[in-house]
């Protein structure tokens, strides 16, 4: 059973920073695609950061240049460093990894960002 697990969320002020990691376990396979997404209250969920098994990586026009998505394949995790927040960045934060035989979501993590 592969289970995904996020962390790191909380409340901070307009400008600060959050790091999110995001653990995987239980996968037979390797992780090809790690990814970040996003739901604020009242939306659908949207794509934020996704980093690809030969490191590259994609972001979403509204986080380019604040957010950065990193991995640590030895821990088969995976950090969302959030820098200069905004309040439209409040919302819950889910990881997704995908494998070669499926895709896979945590929980979720909220951050809050207001003052």
């Amino acid at each position: 059973q592969v289970q995904v697990v996020e962390s790191g969320g909380g409340l901070v002020e307009p400008g600060g920073s959050l790091r999110l990691s995001c653990a995987v376990s239980g996968s037979r396979f390797s992780i090809n695609v790690w990814a970040w997404y996003r739901q604020a209250p009242g939306k659908e969920r949207e794509f934020v950061a996704a980093i690809h098994s030969g490191g590259g990586t994609n972001y979403a026009d509204s986080v380019k240049g604040r957010f950065t998505i990193s991995r640590d394949n030895a821990e088969n995790t995976v950090y969302l460093q959030m820098n200069s927040l905004k309040p439209e960045d409040t919302a819950v934060y889910y990881c997704n990894a995908v494998n070669a035989v499926g895709s896979y979501w945590g929980k979720g993590t909220l951050v809050t960002v207001s003052s």
